[in-house]
């Protein structure tokens, strides 16, 4: 597996990273023999960089992924947890949180130190406690080597500036922004980020299944047109012969200047099937003609988090 350095740290990432949302049980019921054998078909596939959150499952997931990595090589994978979000409407960036949601993470996952530690999902609060409280503290922790990295996630793109801008911080992951649909993150904020030196990572190359011929959750926000569209594109890539989720995938792993793209799954074919993608040559004239399909409804997103965050 291909890898690239998370901008200015010690870090070289795999091109494709894997999600450990999904062994939260987050898309649907999962059986314990399915995570175990997905975190070790990652880890055997090269995606080596493993992505969880106190959020996913609530809790279950770092739960899971610590039993699984048990007798793993602590130096054979890269941790990236994150904080502040521990259910659909419970937030918590306070000092006193950030202490113990790290040590809780650590407990969790069976570890001494986490690589990265991110604040998860900022849009959904008054975004100047991150940059006054959350991220001073975290810091702190990082000086005292339970964490090497720090940085944030979010979906809007207001998010990005309004951080950097105010403090320093090593990485930053945005989600489902950087796809065939939709490549905000890309056209908006990666160039500014790369000129900081701040890693930029991706997450979410299907939009949550939206590229895909999976069902789609219930709670997916995107219109209408954009769903019809990704149903146009799926067909096409059929017909072709081909797979959307594999075109989707190659389209996003493809970016230079974007480090890793994190995808998670439950069931380790999807895994192998990504590894194996990830190695071909894209085919450049369907890309082109699923890009052209989803021309009239591209970078069409939805609002998340609080309105003055978007």
């Amino acid at each position: 597996m291909q890898t690239r350095r998370l901008g200015k740290t010690d870090l070289q990432l795999p091109i494709l990273s894997f999600g450990a949302s999904s062994l939260g049980q987050e898309f649907r019921s999962v059986k314990l023999d399915e995570a175990m054998e997905s975190v070790r078909t990652a880890l055997e596939c090269g995606l080596n960089f493993i992505d969880t959150s106190p959020f996913y499952g609530r809790g279950m997931s770092e739960v899971l992924l610590g039993i699984a990595l048990k007798g793993v090589p602590r130096e054979s994978y890269t941790l990236c947890s994150k904080l502040g979000r521990y259910d659909l409407t419970h937030f918590d960036f306070s000092a006193k949180r950030v202490a113990e949601s790290v040590d809780v993470s650590l407990h969790r996952l069976g570890t001494d130190h986490l690589d990265i530690v991110l604040c998860h999902d900022i849009e959904f609060v008054p975004m100047q406690q991150i940059v006054d409280e959350t991220l001073p503290a975290l810091k702190k922790i990082q000086q005292s080597g339970k964490v090497r990295y720090v940085g944030f996630s979010g979906y809007p793109m207001k998010i990005f500036r309004f951080i950097c801008e105010q403090t320093d911080v090593d990485c930053a992951l945005s989600y489902n922004q950087y796809t065939l649909q939709n490549t905000r993150f890309a056209d908006e904020v990666v160039p500014y980020l790369k000129a900081k030196g701040i890693g930029a990572m991706n997450a979410g190359p299907f939009s949550a299944r939206l590229l895909t011929n999976a069902p789609l959750p219930a709670w997916l926000k995107e219109p209408e047109n954009v769903k019809a569209a990704a149903r146009e594109a799926a067909a096409l890539c059929a017909k072709r012969g081909s797979d959307i989720a594999k075109v989707a995938l190659q389209f996003s792993i493809a970016n230079p200047d974007i480090v890793t793209t994190i995808s998670g799954s439950a069931n380790p074919n999807n895994i192998r099937n990504w590894a194996k993608w990830a190695a071909e040559s894209p085919d450049e004239e369907l890309l082109r003609d699923v890009q052209a399909i989803f021309a009239p409804v591209k970078n069409i997103g939805h609002k998340e988090g609080l309105p003055e965050n978007n």
